[in-house]
């Protein structure tokens, strides 16, 4: 029973995780390179569609500003299509060499709408955990009328799940609550 407890953890870092690296890509009015991880772009001398981490070289030099460094220069037009279609509000420019991503200043109904995303992705995380719970759960009930565990070995396995479950809630209300202070923050 052990190894099931320990793949419902696995089960639960995992929801965690995909909180994190959706809320890494919540933009918080600073540049950060992870702002444009999930950017495609369509190059057209390849002829298809490719990361932006696999063309080029992301760097935050400053709070307000991303560089983008292409390893093929021929590709700087295709990448600067490519981050204006990824809808993430940013106005890239180049100098032929370069590109260069300001990330303005957010306004305070931005930061209202970006701090519902993260409410939202954070809710997600939660149904997620509890769905993972009940798929345990209903595991060990039916083990247990299965006879293959007793009903005190189903209730003691039924608690750790549960504060299994808890302990998982509270790791991604305190993820949630760090992003929305760092997005709230003037």
């Amino acid at each position: 029973m052990d190894e099931y407890l320990e793949a419902m953890n696995d089960d639960m870092v995992a929801a965690v995780d995909a909180l994190n690296a959706s809320l890494a890509k919540v933009r918080t009015g600073r540049a950060t390179p992870k702002l444009v991880d999930g950017v495609q772009v369509l190059v057209a001398s390849y002829g298809t569609s490719m990361p932006l981490n696999q063309l080029a070289t992301v760097q935050a030099p400053d709070a307000r500003l991303l560089t983008v460094t292409p390893w093929d220069k021929t590709t700087i037009a295709d990448i600067e299509r490519g981050i204006i279609a990824a809808g993430l509000g940013l106005n890239p420019s180049n100098d032929g060499q370069i590109i260069r991503v300001p990330v303005p200043a957010l306004t305070q109904d931005r930061r209202r709408d970006l701090v519902k995303q993260v409410k939202q992705a954070t809710e997600n995380s939660k149904v997620r955990i509890r769905q993972v719970r009940k798929e345990y759960n209903d595991m060990f009930k039916q083990g247990e009328k299965d006879g293959e565990i007793s009903e005190d070995a189903m209730h003691r396995l039924l608690a750790k799940v549960q504060e299994a479950t808890d302990a998982f809630v509270k790791k991604v209300d305190s993820v949630a609550d760090a992003k929305e202070a760092e997005i709230l923050e003037v």
